[in-house]
């Protein structure tokens, strides 16, 4: 399973502004980080990534906004949520 563990910022603080993710692999305890773009494009080909917290986990999605690049942001129970915005950042 892979967790997002942190993030890092071009700007501001919103998860539109994700540039990186710091990842770890809890099935074979692997960590490294990869761009948004890269992210985007792995959960793509039906692969997930989840953020961990004291309440469970939360999926990590892919939002399109028309005429911009996608990102990442966290949904769950049918709502995009913020969670990647409080993880740590690098």
């Amino acid at each position: 399973m892979h967790y997002i563990t942190a993030v890092h910022f071009a700007t501001g603080s919103r998860e539109e502004h994700i540039a990186s993710v710091r990842w770890l692999n809890t099935n074979g305890g692997v960590s490294d980080t990869s761009t948004t773009a890269a992210m985007v494009e792995w959960l793509d080909k039906g692969n997930a990534a989840f953020v961990g917290g004291p309440n469970g986990r939360v999926a990590v999605g892919v939002v399109r906004p028309a005429g911009r690049a996608p990102y990442l942001r966290t949904h769950a129970d049918g709502q995009w949520t913020d969670n990647l915005g409080s993880l740590p950042t690098f």
